[in-house]
């Protein structure tokens, strides 16, 4: 029996001890990966699967019989049909198995299940497998809103003109509609020189965790003792990310 690993949200952990691996509809199948030798091959489409917005992936480790047919390939081609054994040895021996996958275009039996289990969430690439290194695409089409950390890639890689005044910055702040708006005054302000902590201070409890990682980043450039508070709260703050940069900002 083959085994595999299906990427999906928590919230949808329920569901499938309940009734299995569905698929999303007509003509789809379930996406997974062979489960290797190598823990971050295994689960390499995660960082690239939390881009759509779900903050938190679970691992579905499921069987199916080594003569079932299955599509295997590279995400950026069709795939090619073959038994679910070949797919996983073409993984295996592949030169390069960054952006492999495998599709069954099935649903998966809840009786076909053999585990569900938590993931560390920051394993595999972004992007594409050789993003690493390369200056990103800040345009519309390449960077979406609201994509983990989006409004930092556009204010360091975009071209939309001169960077905005701490005044503006402030005023963008206050005038402020959407929580991208947000973001980007906080990352402005946070590469600008001193200033009162009370014109941020009360984002500290702003229910985004993307705003709160902005405010943390933002904080570093603050001093006084309020400022210092606030970057101690953000330190215990319920994401981890957001308690990461917290700290590495005090």
């Amino acid at each position: 029996m083959a085994l595999l690993v299906h990427l999906t949200p928590e919230k949808n952990a329920r569901r499938i001890r309940r009734a299995g691996i569905t698929t999303p509809g007509p003509g789809r199948g379930v996406f997974c990966m062979p489960v290797l030798p190598s823990y971050v091959l295994s689960h390499q489409w995660l960082r690239e699967l939390r881009r759509g917005g779900q903050r938190l992936f679970i691992a579905v480790h499921f069987r199916i019989p080594d003569d079932e047919p299955v599509l295997v390939g590279h995400y950026s081609d069709a795939g090619t049909e073959m038994s679910a054994a070949e797919a996983i040895s073409l993984i295996m021996h592949a030169d390069d198995a960054r952006g492999y996958q495998i599709v069954v275009s099935r649903s998966i039996a809840p009786t076909e299940l053999h585990r569900v289990r938590h993931v560390r969430q920051v394993t595999g690439w972004r992007y594409l497998p050789n993003a690493h290194g390369r200056r990103p695409c800040a345009c519309p089409a390449c960077l979406g809103r609201g994509e983990f950390k989006s409004a930092d890639l556009r204010r360091r890689f975009g071209t939309e003109g001169p960077e905005l005044t701490k005044p503006q910055l402030l005023e963008q702040l206050r005038n402020a509609d959407n929580e991208d708006d947000l973001i980007l005054a906080l990352y402005g302000l946070g590469s600008r020189s001193r200033g009162d902590v009370t014109d941020i201070a009360h984002l500290i409890d702003h229910p985004n965790p993307e705003v709160r990682y902005a405010l943390a980043y933002a904080l570093h450039n603050y001093r006084g003792t309020e400022a210092r508070r606030l970057l101690a709260r953000l330190t215990t703050d319920p994401d981890p990310e957001v308690r990461d940069e917290a700290s590495k900002r005090r």
